[in-house]
């Protein structure tokens, strides 16, 4: 299934997308998708979407679930990446948070803050969590995935990098977390460690990658995040980019207002932001 949520920020409402690409009603099944509804999620797999009222005009597209808890990344998990950031080839994953309050629509705009001159770009692949998950196991970390969408971690480099401390700082300004627009569950994307991924900056390719290649996969990172916290339902973590960011440009570019991001991955969807001043 492809869920989606729609309408003004703060007042989603919840829909999917059936096989014709014609938007759905869910509402009478969910209130919302949210990790208080994930586990009735379950009971639209013996639903006809055509028996959902039909929607015409969905409008702004929201984050494809709401209220979430923790949104985990995955640093350098590209071995071409941390080489163009002149890094490290992590020997374990390397996990920060991004504040959920960056979390905003697929096409929302993404704003600048006020002094930046290094913002970037990143298209990751997101795993949304689907039940609580405490040490578990590289076999059994699928178990645990309710489905993937499209990440764009924005990032400030400055603050990231230069400004002490951990990452955090340079990646969780508001609208640097913009999230989906499809929630796809696990079912339609058998093989997560295949996708090709890309972003366009202004119409040129910037990046242009696979999840095959991958330094952990997503079992590998679900199992070892667990182990150091647990997972709830709907947490997400972004498992990663490939080559191509601002950073390691030649010479580094980095976003201006009025620039335009484009980006998908295979079977998730696509997004499209542009840039403007806090």
């Amino acid at each position: 299934m492809k869920l989606f949520r729609y309408g003004p920020h703060g007042a989603e409402k919840p829909a999917l997308l059936d096989n014709s690409g014609t938007a759905r009603d869910i509402s009478r099944i969910v209130a919302d998708i949210t990790p208080d509804t994930i586990e009735r999620i379950s009971l639209l797999k013996d639903v006809d979407p055509e028996t959902l009222p039909e929607l015409h005009d969905v409008g702004r597209i929201g984050p494809c679930i709401g209220k979430v808890g923790k949104m985990i990344c995955i640093g350098l998990n590209y071995i071409d990446h941390a080489k163009e950031t002149n890094s490290p080839i992590p020997e374990e994953p390397i996990v920060f948070m991004k504040a959920t309050s960056a979390i905003c629509g697929p096409d929302d705009d993404v704003i600048i803050p006020p002094g930046s001159e290094k913002t970037d770009w990143e298209v990751e692949l997101g795993v949304v969590i689907g039940r609580a998950a405490r040490y578990v196991s590289e076999a059994d970390a699928e178990d645990y995935v309710l489905g993937y969408c499209v990440v764009n971690d924005v990032s400030e480099r400055a603050y990231q990098l230069e400004r002490g401390g951990q990452w955090d700082k340079g990646k969780s300004a508001d609208t640097f977390g913009p999230t989906g627009p499809w929630l796809v569950t696990k079912d339609e994307i058998p093989n997560p460690q295949n996708l090709g991924m890309w972003l366009d900056v202004d119409g040129k390719r910037v990046q242009n990658g696979n999840t095959k290649t991958m330094i952990f996969t997503v079992r590998q990172i679900l199992s070892y995040v667990s182990q150091f916290m647990s997972l709830q339902p709907g947490d997400i973590i972004s498992t990663g980019t490939p080559p191509g960011v601002g950073l390691g440009q030649k010479p580094p570019q980095f976003l201006r207002a009025g620039q335009v991001m484009e980006l998908g991955i295979d079977g998730l969807g696509k997004q499209k932001q542009r840039l403007v001043s806090a």
